[in-house]
């Protein structure tokens, strides 16, 4: 989560750590087409990419998936 909120926005964390962390603040995840992820939190939903060929998010993918938590409630 420290990664996730830190200042300024980082552009090497793993996608599947950032996806873990919507895990654990109760959020599922559904597959879509090819990168494609859609996070629902009790009907709140983003969309999200995931990155390839790479594995690490890029910053503004870091800073969506801060946006998204910030708004379920989520924060450090």
């Amino acid at each position: 989560m420290d990664a996730v909120f830190a200042d300024p926005v980082s552009g090497n964390i793993e996608c599947r750590r950032i996806e873990a962390l919507f895990k654990a603040a109760g959020c599922e995840i559904i597959e879509g087409s090819g990168s494609r992820i859609t996070i629902l939190h009790k009907g709140r939903k983003a969309a999200f990419h995931r990155p390839h060929p790479g594995k690490d998010a890029l910053r503004y993918r870091v800073s969506a998936a801060r946006d998204f938590l910030k708004l379920i409630g989520v924060t450090p």
